[in-house]
């Protein structure tokens, strides 16, 4: 994601006080051990996959392979119906189970062909009881039915997200950490990557636009339902549907992969010159990261002055005050955050920070002299105390956001500096393959590149991404970015 500026701004100034995290994790932790039990004996997977910063997102109890998705959206009315069958297998022997679903009313869940118990509890907690218990081990698809209006979620650091509707009529859904729940159920944590299709329905003239693979589109009695295809699990704050009267254009990369850019009315003037380098760009990172890791690419391009532009995998989404370095950013997210996606929120940066880093990159392709301008920005924060003070991992919730825009660039500059340009390339390009369609941790990150080295760079990591406040020269200054 990249944040507009002034809402940088805004996030310094947002929790002074601090929040208070809470530090449960009442889903069990997936990658921990577990006691083997019985059927007779199954748990109740309740809210959380132990996500510290979001202790009741999500569920660990089972693990989805495939959201597929058949919505019904009419932009007159705001209405949304829609049913999703959700293919999981079960990681504990399971007497009931949640999911994720904010603002939107469930009507009917089917479990295994057989109808199913549920509540809907607190804010976004479906709680399903199947007919008989799941055996661990045991693949299942729960059919659940619903609809409402969407909501839209307020988020402090950064303004809007979720379900939004466009100042053109239309609608889209994008935002992290939480978006996908605003028009689906879902297991909403990182840990639980899966494929998603998408079948939309909407009356005929407007156009519907989602990740992946483009599928066949079918008229009947006034609408139109276009369908769309994800086969490389993703996250489910990447996932997206944006619904306008898009002008669609489609091209194919140099490799054969499929490109769909969208553009919502009046924006295609502006930016089609800067999409149409989305070919360049993607060749450039190639070289930087190693082969793009995605089936599909694209961009969305709404009309709207929203907060931010996101990396939904495959085809971001970007706002209308976004430019060419915003589509090297979001682009880069399909390595660093698509396809090797964080663990826990409070590793951030392994998305954050490399994205904003792929910035610099691109203009030291343009000629920029980075370590002069990395110089000259040392001199100019060096007694800034606010743009030191945010730390770059663990910062707590509510601050995710906060420093690794422009901190992070600094950081991971220093990091190159530090190893080298060998030794970072190469580190970067095998991080990305040794990882690629999985999740990892900032500390996993900090690991392999004291293994790419083989230099001791705690200390390093310490005063740059786990301590507040400027690093010392040894660290601010490495050997490298001296004069």
């Amino acid at each position: 994601m990249k944040a507009r500026p002034y809402l940088i701004a805004l996030v310094l100034i947002v929790l002074v006080a601090g929040l208070l995290v809470v530090f449960r994790t009442p889903g069990g932790d997936p990658a921990g051990p577990r006691q083997e039990t019985s059927p007779q004996a199954a748990v109740e997977a309740g809210a959380g996959a132990g996500d510290a910063y979001y202790p009741t997102d999500g569920n660990s109890g089972y693990d989805v392979t495939l959201y597929d998705l058949a919505i019904t959206y009419d932009p007159s009315s705001q209405q949304l119906d829609g049913v999703a069958s959700i293919t999981a297998t079960a990681s504990d022997d399971l007497s009931r189970f949640n999911l994720d679903l904010e603002g939107l009313r469930v009507s009917e869940v089917e479990v295994g062909g057989q109808p199913a118990k549920f509540a809907q509890e607190g804010d976004h907690e479906l709680v399903i009881t199947p007919a008989a218990p799941l055996a661990k081990g045991r693949p299942f698809t729960a059919v659940v039915t619903y609809g409402g209006k969407p909501t839209t979620i307020d988020d402090a650091s950064l303004g809007r997200s979720g379900w939004q509707i466009s100042s053109t009529g239309g609608a889209f859904a994008a935002g992290q950490p939480h978006s996908a729940t605003t028009w689906f159920p879902a297991n909403d944590t990182p840990r639980d990557k899966a494929a998603l299709k998408v079948a939309a329905r909407v009356p005929d003239g407007w156009t519907v636009v989602s990740n992946g693979l483009e599928g066949p589109a079918r008229r009947d009695g006034g609408w139109t339902t276009f369908t769309w295809s994800e086969e490389t699990p993703l996250a489910t704050y990447l996932a997206t549907v944006a619904i306008d009267r898009f002008e669609v254009v489609r091209s194919k990369l140099p490799s054969g992969t499929p490109v769909v850019d969208a553009y919502a009315p009046g924006t295609s003037g502006s930016k089609k010159p800067i999409q149409s380098r989305l070919p360049e760009v993607l060749a450039f990172l190639e070289t930087k990261f190693g082969p793009y890791p995605q089936r599909a690419a694209g961009g969305i391009w709404v009309a709207d002055q929203i907060g931010f532009s996101l990396e939904t995998q495959t085809r971001p989404i970007y706002a209308s005050w976004a430019d060419l370095e915003t589509v090297v950013h979001e682009n880069a997210h399909q390595w660093f955050g698509d396809s090797v996606t964080l663990r826990s929120w409070a590793d951030i940066c392994l998305n954050e920070c490399l994205a904003s880093y792929s910035q610099w990159l691109w203009m030291e392709k343009e000629g920029t002299d980075l370590d002069q301008r990395y110089r000259d920005r040392v001199e100019e924060l060096r007694s800034r105390s606010s743009f030191w003070a945010p730390k770059l991992y663990d910062m707590g919730k509510g601050n995710e956001f906060r420093g690794v825009y422009d901190k992070g660039i600094m950081a991971v500059h220093a990091l190159r500096k530090q190893v080298g340009d060998d030794v970072f390339f190469r580190a970067l390009r095998s991080w990305t393959a040794e990882h690629r369609d999985g999740n990892a941790s900032w500390p996993d990150f900090e690991d392999h590149f004291e293994k790419a080295s083989g230099q001791p760079l705690d200390a390093f990591f310490q005063a740059w991404f786990r301590d507040s406040g400027i690093p010392g020269d040894q660290h601010l200054l490495p050997a490298g970015v001296r004069r």
